[in-house]
């Protein structure tokens, strides 16, 4: 499958999907995209420990934080960033992610969460380089592809061990 199919793919499922399968692939993903080894390449020169408090406690409280709590947390980030263009990937996924989700939580726009599952091929493809060509050719990208396939299949299973849809 080329990328760009896989994109189109996404999107369809997202639009597609029974809103149970949309909040379990939303709170699935989202806890996936901030989890904490993504922000231990974040050094000190980096962002300001204000800012890094500040997205560590986002990025644990993702699944309660308010949209609002959110936004305060995002701005003191966004703030504190003290490079102007190499920020550390695993931050920079963070960050998108939390965003993302912000954006989800404010206008419930299911666009949002296609960005996410971008995000989590994205950041899957940095560890594995697939070939756009080919991009579910790495075992990796193939069992991303099917969680989010499982996660949004009308019908499927929707309710994953410990991960509990939202209200």
């Amino acid at each position: 499958m080329k990328y760009s199919e896989l994109e189109a793919d996404v999107l369809r499922l997202i639009i597609e999907a029974p809103e149970s399968g949309v909040r379990a692939f939303a709170r699935e993903t989202v806890t996936r995209l901030v989890r904490p080894e993504l922000l231990d390449g974040a050094a000190e020169d980096e962002l300001t420990e204000e800012a890094l408090a500040a997205l560590t406690s986002a990025c644990a409280n993702v699944l309660t934080i308010t949209a609002a709590d959110l936004n305060d947390a995002l701005a003191t980030v966004y703030d504190g960033i003290l490079v102007e263009d190499d920020l550390d990937l695993g931050v920079l996924t963070a960050v998108s992610a939390l965003a993302h989700w912000k954006s989800y939580l404010e206008q419930n726009r299911r666009g949002e969460l296609y960005e996410l599952a971008i995000r989590s091929f994205e950041e899957i493809d940095h560890e594995v380089s697939a070939d756009l060509d080919d991009i579910l050719g790495t075992p990796e990208m193939a069992a991303e592809y099917e969680r989010i396939r499982r996660l949004l299949a009308p019908g499927a299973d929707q309710s994953p061990a410990g991960i509990s849809p939202l209200s």
